[in-house]
């Protein structure tokens, strides 16, 4: 049994040993056919994934098509995934560059569709200024594209993506191209009313004018605030920094164009600045109004640019302009004191300057808070260049404990004493004092009338003070005394009692008498005729018929006294009143 088993033993060792060889060859076999099949799956993959790529670079190159953009947006983010997900993989530069022409294929369908809504011809309702809206027609593609934009990777992002630099450079100068679309676009749907705004000046009321400029000022700073919420959906790049940079791009057609505009306006006054001089007030008025919402345009123009200020700088050439008005108003009111008029002799009538100062006067209130703010610039009493301090105050004050109303109160003061000066020289220089009395009395009482007793404006009460009303009281009482002394003191003299040497009754003493009767009608046929040619008080009936009754009651009385002494009865108080029917 043994020896069967042994032998049995031997023979499977045998067998072995004669199958071991074909065995190992088999294995060898196996591997090599399972490697085989492993390469060609391979292959197979590799084929299939070439197609891929090839089909994606297709689409990438051919740019976002109509209706097509979420397919390209997709492609792009797998792209982008594969490349964060398999750095190592042979086609990573390949897929990069893919991303990078995906990314400037989308920034110029943004920029294409910028454009669209920045280009023709701005909106235009009549005289009215209606906001240039982005088309919400192109907002509806383009809020997408600008989506995905701000994913795309940034060096600060991703700083191993091989295109995260140039798609950088790619969006800036997208974002530039939108800064310089929206802003000419701007631009142009302001320049109209810019230009309008100038070509009325010089034919427009100046504080019209100014509110005109103002509104204009106002529609900037509304459209430069909606440009920037805008900016803000819109702009590929939307760190602060950039969106500052991208917004102080967008401004400067803007700016340019309110610098134009404020300059040409300028100019404008400049030129004749006494005729314009509510154009500079009210000018100042309308850009003061708009400080605070230019400074909060200001904070979003960067660090780099918020020392340009150019309101600031406006202000400042306006006010210069403002300033100089004060002090050459006054210049000119004491040069009028110089003149005789156009026609060489002065007449009766109101003079130009005494109807423009009351004028000037009366649209005081109406700019009050730009002419506080200058004068307050200025220093109390320095318009007067020189001249002294303010007259009327009681004591000095300091600048301080002086309110903007009381500079304007005390600038008034001047005002009007200047005039009154001027128009007391004015009548001096009349040949005729009698007509001199005349003029005197009209303007006085013009001006008095229209700044006291019945002002034309409202609020210039609480700017004339009573130093000013007791003023112009006073030059009114002393032209209406001149007035009488000049016309009526003849008449008066003509019935003056002379301590004649004849007796009562005699001849010589009749024929003293009856000259003066016929002086007195003599001089009293001239006031007549002299009333008859130079009106009295023109336009104001109740003042006339004041005067008139004053005249009377001063000339009347004496010529009964001496009518009586003579015991002529044939004078009446109806008889003189006759002559004062002006």
């Amino acid at each position: 049994m043994i020896s069967i088993l042994t032998n049995f033993d031997s023979r499977l060792v045998k067998l072995e040993k004669s199958i071991l060889p074909l065995y190992t060859a088999t294995q060898k076999l196996n591997q090599r056919s399972h490697n085989i099949d492993r390469a060609l799956s391979k292959i197979d993959e590799i084929a299939s994934s070439y197609e891929g790529i090839a089909a994606e670079e297709a689409l990438i190159l051919r740019g976002p098509q109509s209706g097509q953009l979420e397919v390209y947006i997709d492609t792009l983010e797998r792209l982008n995934a594969a490349i964060a997900f398999k750095a190592l993989d042979g086609d990573f530069r390949e897929k990069a560059h893919l991303v990078e022409t995906g990314a400037k294929k989308l920034a110029q369908l943004y920029t294409k569709l910028v454009a669209e809504g920045s280009s023709g011809s701005p909106p235009i309702a009549g005289l009215d200024f209606t906001l240039a809206m982005f088309p919400p027609s192109l907002l509806a593609p383009l809020k997408p594209v600008v989506a995905f934009l701000r994913t795309l990777p940034l060096p600060s992002t991703h700083p191993s993506h091989p295109a995260a630099q140039i798609i950088l450079a790619t969006l800036k100068e997208a974002q530039r191209g939108y800064a310089d679309m929206r802003g000419t676009w701007n631009r142009k749907s302001l320049e109209t009313h810019a230009k309008r705004v100038i070509d009325r000046a010089e034919t427009l009321d100046g504080v019209i004018t100014g509110r005109d400029f103002g509104t204009w000022v106002d529609n900037l700073l509304r459209l430069a605030e909606t440009e920037f919420t805008l900016l803000t959906d819109l702009a590929p790049l939307s760190s602060p920094s950039l969106l500052a940079s991208t917004y102080d791009t967008l401004l400067n057609p803007l700016l340019t164009l309110f610098t134009d505009t404020l300059s040409s306006l300028t100019s404008i006054i400049k030129r004749s600045l006494h005729k314009y001089t509510f154009h500079a007030l009210a000018t100042y008025s309308a850009l003061s109004a708009s400080q605070g919402r230019w400074e909060v345009l200001l904070t979003r123009r960067g660090e780099g640019r918020r020392e340009t200020n150019e309101l600031r700088d406006g202000l400042n050439a306006i006010r210069g302009v403002c300033l100089r008005s004060f002090p050459e108003f006054l210049a000119d009111l004491k040069l009028a004191a110089t003149g005789t008029g156009k026609g060489g002799e002065l007449g009766v009538g109101l003079a130009d300057f005494t109807v423009s100062t009351v004028q000037y006067l009366d649209r005081i209130p109406e700019v009050q808070e730009a002419v506080g703010s200058a004068l307050l610039a200025m220093g109390d009493g320095n318009w007067k260049m020189g001249d002294g301090k303010q007259v009327g105050k009681a004591q000095k004050q300091t600048t301080s404990e002086v309110s903007e109303t009381m500079l304007i109160q005390h600038y008034i003061f001047d005002v009007v004493k200047t005039t009154v000066h001027s128009l007391t020289t004015l009548s001096r220089t009349q040949r005729r004092g009698a007509f001199g009395s005349i003029f005197l009395l009209n303007n006085i009482s013009y001006f008095f009338s229209r700044l006291v007793v019945k002002p034309t404006h409202p609020r210039l009460v609480e700017l004339v003070t009573k130093p000013t009303a007791d003023l112009l009281a006073s030059a009114f009482r002393t032209a209406k005394a001149g007035y009488f002394d000049a016309n009526f003191s003849p008449l008066m003299q003509a019935l003056s009692e002379d301590r004649e040497k004849e007796k009562v009754g005699s001849s010589a003493w009749k024929a003293a008498m009856k000259e003066k009767f016929t002086r007195f009608y003599d001089i009293l046929e001239e006031v007549g005729e002299r009333h008859r040619m130079a009106k009295v008080l023109e336009e104001d009936e109740v003042g006339r018929k004041a005067v008139g009754e004053e005249a009377v009651k001063l000339v009347v009385p004496s010529l009964q006294r001496f009518t009586q002494k003579q015991r002529e009865k044939d004078f009446s108080k109806s008889n003189v009143f006759f002559f004062f029917r002006w």
